[in-house]
């Protein structure tokens, strides 16, 4: 696996393998990787030729009193991680090289829908920065595949219609969603739930595969199904986000009517805040 740190640096090389055919792969990631991600850099390998993988924790999609300083920043056993999966050119820029002229004055991709409900209702700007630098990205990749993983199900969404709007020429591609061995996502910010915590966060998974239930059982009363979901999560000892049941393809709130249906999740632990989701069907 070749490192690049710099945008001009790996262009070169992506645009000799375009050159031959290749078909390029790509996984965008803020590191710290655990299996999910290295999921990823399979899928993407068998439906391309080479595997490019980025690690840049992105200042621009945190808030103010979020983690960004103490995200966990594992540099060495991720490219490790990387190697053993089959990645072939991992890209590992530092802040000034995405961002030359600033953060303050760094140009915004914005996209208009989907991105002040769920997270963003709670996380003011969030999109604004993960849409931003995944055009960023893009461009300095362009590869003709990029996957995200389902789990982070609004981000796939505002990614999905950020590339459609702008008519970028990348297939967006998603992956299940990895999960422990008890259920619980996996997610690089689960290192921060407590011990005393980690046998209890399971009940967001159980809760969303309830209220599934409920409504594939015919209970359309999905105003009540997330109150009494709420007050599930709040029973097990921890503060809920937001529990809703949703259009897949819209992020809405769901209507009787709706055949794709997502019910989407996020609580706060002592020290992390967790997400996750559950799509159904409906006959």
């Amino acid at each position: 696996m070749q490192v690049f740190h710099t945008a001009s640096g790996l262009r070169e090389v992506l645009d000799k393998a375009r050159r031959k055919g290749l078909s390029i792969g790509f996984v965008p990631t803020m590191g710290n990787l655990h299996d999910g991600h290295l999921a990823l850099i399979v899928q993407a390998a068998k439906s391309n030729d080479i595997v490019v993988c980025s690690i840049f924790v992105n200042a621009l999609q945190f808030g103010l009193n979020e983690d960004w300083d103490k995200y966990p920043r594992t540099y060495e056993s991720d490219c490790a991680k990387l190697r053993q999966s089959g990645c072939h050119y991992l890209f590992h820029p530092n802040d000034t090289e995405m961002y030359p002229n600033g953060l303050d004055t760094q140009s915004r991709v914005i996209c208009p829908t989907m991105t002040d409900v769920l997270c963003g209702a709670s996380r003011p700007g969030h999109f604004e920065g993960v849409t931003t630098v995944v055009s960023k990205l893009f461009n300095i990749v362009q590869p003709d595949e990029a996957i995200f993983g389902i789990k982070d199900y609004q981000q796939l969404a505002v990614i999905r219609r950020m590339a459609e709007d702008l008519c970028m020429p990348v297939k967006i591609t998603s992956a299940p969603i990895h999960r422990e061995p008890d259920g619980l996502a996996m997610s690089s910010r689960n290192s921060y739930i407590s011990d005393e915590e980690r046998p209890k966060v399971t009940v967001l998974k159980e809760t969303l595969e309830w209220i599934a239930q409920q409504i594939v059982a015919g209970n359309l009363e999905f105003s009540k199904l997330q109150k009494d979901a709420a007050k599930r999560i709040k029973s097990a000892g921890f503060k809920t986000d937001y529990i809703t049941i949703s259009n897949s393809k819209t992020l809405q709130p769901a209507a009787i009517d709706d055949r794709q249906i997502t019910i989407l999740g996020a609580m706060y632990t002592e020290s992390a805040r967790l997400i996750d989701n559950i799509s159904i069907a409906l006959d």
